[in-house]
């Protein structure tokens, strides 16, 4: 394999920057989402839970490409109104925002029934236990609930935020400069496709082992207080 990079290395590094800025914006878009979504769906209350099931459903039953397309594409008309409302000349969604809203929307479906699953997880026992002490439903839940649910719902989350990483390249398909279409580019002018696809895929994979060490070492100072079971 050829690892001349053929003057194309600055773009490479400028497309992986773009790719974790995507990536932490759709997660934290997503993070918030899905603690909606899992608080809707465990509401005692039939219209929440049905707008949470309806949410989790809804996205996760279209693929990311298609969010992506229609979330860029579908805004078209919806900006031409508003800027012909607010009296501006354009308005228009950035590939970079439309990707983050594409993203984050599918990672807070799924994130939704893992943070749902970590709640029912929390034994009953542990919040009437806060009430004995009087303390009130907000602080039961800052304070009991949410560190527990967000041990339990550590690996999961962490695996969903890898597939996330890799999703970062449906985005180029409407024009975002992340890894993905850089590599396009390169690929384009030197003709050399298998040389810079490895090279994507190996910064792809170095962005994963550095999610993966993050994620051991998030697991480790959440489980602080609790022993682990011994096999």
């Amino acid at each position: 394999m050829n690892f001349d990079l053929s003057g194309f290395g600055p773009a490479l590094a400028a497309g992986t920057l773009m790719t974790v800025q995507l990536a932490l914006s759709a997660l934290c878009l997503g993070l918030v989402l899905g603690l909606l979504g899992a608080f809707a769906k465990t509401s005692p209350y039939k219209p929440l839970q049905w707008l949470g099931g309806t949410y989790s459903t809804l996205v996760r039953g279209v693929p990311e490409l298609l969010w992506v397309l229609l979330i860029y594409f579908g805004t078209v008309g919806l900006m031409r109104g508003l800027a012909e409302l607010l009296g501006v000349e354009s308005l228009e969604l950035s590939p970079f925002a439309a990707g983050v809203i594409a993203l984050g929307l599918c990672f807070g479906a799924y994130a939704t029934e893992v943070f749902r699953g970590a709640i029912l997880a929390i034994p009953k026992g542990h919040r009437e236990a806060g009430q004995a002490l009087g303390l009130s439903k907000g602080r039961i839940l800052w304070r009991v609930v949410m560190p527990q649910m967000w041990r339990i719902a550590l690996p999961g989350l962490g695996n969903l935020f890898m597939i996330l990483m890799k999703d970062t390249a449906l985005v180029s398909v409407i024009g975002l400069n992340e890894l993905m279409r850089r590599s396009q580019i390169a690929v384009t002018a030197s003709k050399e496709p298998f040389t810079f696809y490895m090279v994507a895929a190996f910064i792809y994979l170095g962005l994963t082992i550095i999610a993966m060490i993050g994620l051991h070492f998030l697991e480790k100072r959440a489980s602080r207080g609790f022993k682990r079971s011994e096999a």
